[in-house]
């Protein structure tokens, strides 16, 4: 998977991703139509803004593949052969989030999982501001805009916590696709900023054969893997999932059980996780909506 090379905090036109965006980007590039034809607003039935914002989504998501198609796309999201098209399954909100964080064209996303949750246990809408104004001075190639910046955090939140329950845009509170998937929490101070945490846990609730898929789809991965890699290093399953090590090897020894592929390794120091093979990964989905 191809990361993204230069820095996009703007793009979703301040629209989180809607529930069926998704599916219908889809629909609509299956159907040979473009986002930049004129009747894009009508095809798709929202306003032109929205348009560019499912646009947007589709890249981030990394349904997209130039202006065609992925096959990720493909596998969850076709009509006939797709394995979840309406996100019913969590296990499909899993797999959205570590695109999301993995392809990196939402940069933001890449940041907050990979670098500013190790950095921070909590971060606010301000910290997370200075943490993107110290990237821009050192690392990253682009031009910081405090509105900008504030109004991509702003997206974030809306994503994985959904708004607040007074709004008064009923599409609005329901909107967010995932608030299920308990990522981020808030927390609420009398007179203070709202700080925010990712916390690092066991993650009982990802399903097995999606951290799987995680680490077929990890083009750093090769026959063998140490533990600490897959619980620290960057885009790996431990900062994408925020799961800590306990909860890797757990489902990592589940799954030598139920894959004769895998082995773990845990002795004489050496903790890694070895591959005899690698099967195809949308197989390994396959096996895992196939008993859902």
């Amino acid at each position: 998977m191809i990361t993204a090379t230069r820095p996009v905090f703007s793009g979703h036109e301040t629209f989180q991703c809607r529930h069926l965006w998704l599916k219908k980007g889809y629909d609509f590039v299956i159907a040979g139509k473009a986002f930049s034809a004129e009747d894009a607003v009508v095809e798709l039935g929202v306003g032109k803004n929205m348009v560019t914002s499912i646009r947007y989504w589709m890249r981030a998501f990394d349904l997209l593949e130039g202006e065609g198609i992925s096959e990720f796309a493909y596998h969850l999201f076709d009509n006939e052969k797709g394995r979840d098209p309406y996100l019913e399954d969590d296990a499909s909100l899993w797999l959205l989030h570590h695109r999301l964080v993995r392809k990196g064209y939402a940069t933001s996303y890449n940041l907050i999982f990979n670098e500013l949750r190790k950095e921070r246990m909590e971060f606010s809408k301000d910290s997370f501001t200075k943490f993107m104004q110290m990237k821009a001075e050192t690392d990253l190639p682009f031009v910081f805009n405090k509105n900008t910046i504030e109004g991509d955090f702003e997206v974030f939140l809306k994503l994985y916590l959904g708004t607040d329950s007074a709004s008064k845009d009923r599409e609005e509170i329901v909107s967010g696709i995932f608030p299920d998937l308990h990522l981020v929490r808030a927390i609420q101070r009398e007179k203070r900023p709202t700080l925010y945490h990712i916390e690092t846990n066991e993650k009982e609730e990802l399903p097995n054969e999606v951290l799987l898929f995680a680490l077929l789809t990890d083009p750093d991965i090769g026959l063998s893997v140490s533990l600490d890699a897959l619980e620290r290093n960057h885009n790996s399953v431990g900062s994408i999932f925020a799961i800590n090590r306990s909860g890797i090897v757990q489902k990592i020894e589940s799954l030598c059980k139920d894959y004769d592929f895998l082995v773990y390794k845990d002795d004489a120091g050496i903790r890694e996780l070895q591959f005899k093979s690698k099967p195809n990964p949308y197989t390994i989905l396959g096996h895992y909506y196939d008993d859902y």
